[in-house]
């Protein structure tokens, strides 16, 4: 996480720090579950991001947009089959933060890469803690 602030600082887009801080509880925690695989993490903070995006271009940046963009973000993960629910917040913090894609998106990207590998490393690196994942895709 420290690593995820720094380059946030850097780039100035501090807002992912509470959907990834979120990301990265469920998957330390309980990493058996379908919405800490990398399938759902990856491809769920994804979705919803292309869904804050879309929803900022059309109805622009308010309250309720980014409440109708979350809940678009999780029917679209819902239909899709990758249910990661603090990918959500990725959709609301575009919506009310309007961070420049070019910057956000390749950001966001790397850190649920580097969030997965970090859950792969660190179960490995633990004798008896359970595997991760469980699958890929």
């Amino acid at each position: 996480m420290l690593a995820l602030v720094a380059i946030g600082a850097v780039v100035h887009e501090p807002v992912l720090i509470p959907p990834l801080a979120a990301s990265a509880a469920i998957v330390h925690s309980v990493p058996g579950l379908p919405l800490a695989q990398p399938r759902s993490v990856i491809a769920g903070h994804l979705l919803c991001a292309a869904v804050g995006y879309g929803a900022l271009a059309a109805l622009g940046s308010a309250p309720w947009v980014a409440a109708v963009a979350a809940g678009l973000g999780l029917a679209l993960m819902t239909v899709t089959r990758t249910p990661h629910s603090p990918a959500c917040a990725t959709a609301v913090v575009i919506v009310l933060r309007t961070p420049d894609p070019r910057t956000f998106v390749p950001l966001l990207a790397g850190s649920v890469v580097l969030l997965v590998l970090a859950g792969c490393a660190l179960s490995r690196a633990r004798s008896g803690s359970a595997r991760y994942p469980v699958y890929w895709w």
